[in-house]
């Protein structure tokens, strides 16, 4: 198992660029299945998740260039299967974003359960609820697989003969990955879709501008009503995929609890202002220079939470955008426990997301897990050394973060989760004053 070696109380300083948009990417991989042309994705970031979908495109048939530099060329014109390989999908959840082009191009897919991050129950149920809506017929087979007691399911999804068909869609819930799946699905179906209860976070947006570059258009962009008018061909775009504000946000994160100083370019200060507004519930300073999309974390910040109203204890919480996302929460509960005072954590989307805390009592932070969803830290708490696993990207970022601020040196295990989303994270913080050595054990 890889780890990372980390030695504590190590400030950072300099200038950080983030790569692009983890989450944008990967649906735009997927959407790349439309085009039946070549295109070009550049400021692609080089991690585990966006390999991972690289290489469903290819075992789907897509001619998929070395991703050098940030760029990558997909060529779809030919697709030689509808069959999503079971492996590589167990790996990743963003898998699912392939049923929408290869209904549109096929009219046919059979996808697995698909896998990320161990977080807690992720439905499906939406996805589904979209793909009926357009005409879709599903049958879910059940199967033991050979010589495992493990049971495996299985997708097989139809498209009406004529195609799909643009209808009113209705989200149960503002899932970011469904209504990715309805806007692909959407761009190839026949009339106009109107897709309500619509995610709107940056990367939905990035996808909505890449497909307007392929010819269709979009109403809404932004807001949480999509209305997409279908075509039967699109024209493939070449697309430079956006700044990462969750990197941005973990990188405010490293500043604030280890007392560093550090700017941090290629962000978009619009998409940052409930970030900076709970981030400086904690006493963090940020300043933003628009102009040269780049912000300045000061160094030796003094961290103090910030009472509510009637000096009430403030409750941190996660929500849909423009809220705080909940990619940040981790991190955020990390700088708590080097802030003064006290605070709730309410995680409210996903009942795993939490567990990590453990990791960081063992370390000295004063936390209370009050259930699945809550948390209460007490701070500052000084943070020691000590043999940590990470349980996904997110928490893995945060417990580095925790490492670099705690007396000592620690050693994380299941780096892997933290390669999945932060690009060469250890090489990149070693350049700003960082003690991270990889090792393989």
């Amino acid at each position: 198992m890889s780890g990372f070696i980390v030695e504590g109380k190590c400030k950072v300083q300099g200038t950080i660029r983030v790569t692009g948009n983890k989450n944008e990417a990967l649906p735009l991989i997927a959407a790349s299945l439309l085009c039946r042309s070549p295109l070009i994705f550049s400021n692609v970031p080089d991690i585990g998740d966006v390999r991972a979908m690289l290489s469903i495109a290819t075992i789907l048939g897509a001619k998929v260039s070395p991703l050098r530099d940030g760029q990558v060329t997909i060529d779809a014109s030919e697709l030689v299967t509808t069959e999503l390989p079971a492996k590589e999908s167990s790996a990743i959840r963003a898998s699912i974003l392939f049923a929408s082009a290869l209904l549109v191009r096929k009219g046919h897919a059979e996808i697995r359960q698909p896998g990320g991050d161990s977080i807690g129950r992720r439905r499906l149920d939406t996805h589904f609820a979209v793909f009926k809506e357009l005409g879709v017929r599903i049958k879910i087979e059940r199967s033991i697989l050979s010589g495992e007691s493990k049971q495996q399911t299985s997708f097989l999804l139809s498209a009406p003969e004529r195609g799909l068909e643009g209808r009113n869609i209705y989200l149960d819930e503002a899932s970011v990955t469904a209504t990715e799946n309805a806007l692909i699905a959407a761009a190839g179906a026949r009339g106009t879709t109107t897709i309500a209860n619509a995610a709107s976070e940056p990367h939905v947006q990035g996808l909505c501008r890449f497909l307007e570059k392929c010819g269709v258009a979009i109403e809404g962009i932004g807001s949480n009503l999509l209305v997409v008018h279908g075509i039967s061909e699109l024209t493939a775009a070449n697309h430079r995929v956006g700044g990462d504000y969750i990197e941005a946000g973990s990188f405010i994160g490293l500043a604030a609890a280890t007392g560093s100083e550090l700017t941090i370019e290629g962000v978009d200060p619009e998409h940052l202002h409930m970030i900076r507004y709970q981030f400086g519930r904690f006493g963090v300073t940020i300043k933003a220079d628009g102009s040269k999309g780049a912000i300045l974390v000061p160094q030796r910040q003094k961290l103090k939470i910030h009472k509510d109203l009637g000096g009430q204890i403030p409750r941190i919480e996660d929500s849909p955008w423009p809220g705080f996302p909940t990619d940040l929460l981790s991190i955020l509960l990390v700088v708590a426990t080097q802030s003064e005072g006290m605070c709730l954590i309410h995680e409210k989307m996903f009942e795993s997301r939490l567990f990590f805390v453990d990791k960081l009592i063992s370390m000295g932070a004063s936390i209370v897990l009050c259930d699945p969803h809550r948390a209460v830290i007490a701070g500052p708490s000084p943070l020691y050394g000590a043999t940590i696993t990470s349980p996904d990207i997110r928490a893995g970022m945060a417990l580095l973060i925790a490492a670099l601020s705690a007396e000592g040196r620690s050693i994380i295990y299941n780096i892997e989760q933290i390669d999945r989303g932060y690009q060469e994270i250890d090489t990149r913080l070693s350049a700003l004053g960082a003690s991270i050595n990889r090792i393989n054990d």
